[in-house]
């Protein structure tokens, strides 16, 4: 069925992308999306993570892993140290049994890059929280081009022109894009929802990681050892 949709220019790459409902996926990932609109069950106690790719998806999912493992790890022993962010939070669309055997392990998480609109229904239904990060558009071309065009050489395959890359990024022809209404639909729904979602923009948050630390702390509902150094007070425990 996939192979009967609009096709696009994959940047360069072998593969095509694939234009359903608006939006563009490669083949994988849109297959992905499709079954987990049919097949993944949300509970109220999930904690999603959105963004778009190159937009701080590994910097978001670690942070949030270690936040909600701080009791089970230290930093000598967190499984961040030998194993690659998305390891440990996985992505809804790639694989479910991991993140089964995460939410047994009392880890909430869960990723994904799907617009807001294909989000599965249980998702919207069970009230699970989720938290979405943005980039400057700009910033996220230019980490999309480099890392594709890093691709494309260890493929053999000719590397796109930056020109051309350009234009279809501002045409929407982008992995999960067009751009900005991927944005406008997480922001709608937060407007809509707004106990139930963050918005955080990754240039805010690389000014004050620590503010916004807390912040996804308090989001997700945790207790967090705060450090008062005045008046040498010790630290005390207190809910956000």
């Amino acid at each position: 069925m996939i192979s009967n949709f609009p096709k696009g220019n994959n940047w360069g790459l072998p593969d095509h992308l694939y234009q359903y409902q608006g939006f563009w996926f490669t083949p994988l990932f849109l297959q992905g999306v499709m079954l987990a609109q049919q097949q993944f069950e949300a509970q109220p106690t999930n904690i999603i993570l959105y963004s778009a790719p190159r937009t701080g998806t590994a910097w978001l999912k670690s942070l949030t892993f270690a936040t909600i493992t701080r009791t089970s790890y230290d930093d000598s022993t967190t499984p961040l140290l030998f194993k690659m962010p998305h390891d440990v939070v996985p992505f809804m669309e790639l694989d479910h049994a991991h993140f089964s055997a995460n939410r047994h392990l009392g880890i909430p998480l869960l990723a994904t890059h799907a617009p807001y609109s294909f989000l599965p229904a249980s998702i919207i239904d069970s009230g699970c929280k989720i938290i979405y990060i943005c980039r400057d558009p700009k910033d996220t071309f230019v980490s999309m081009y480099h890392i594709l065009t890093r691709y494309a050489k260890s493929q053999n395959t000719q590397p796109i022109e930056l020109e051309e890359a350009v234009e279809l990024f501002c045409e929407g022809v982008s992995w999960y894009g067009p751009y900005w209404d991927r944005v406008l639909g997480y922001w709608n729904a937060m407007l809509e929802h707004p106990d139930k979602f963050i918005f955080l923009k990754y240039e805010e948050m690389n000014e004050d990681i620590v503010l916004y630390l807390k912040k996804l702390a308090e989001f997700m509902g945790l207790w967090v050892v705060l450090s008062h150094q005045r008046n040498s007070k010790k630290g005390c425990l207190k809910r956000l």
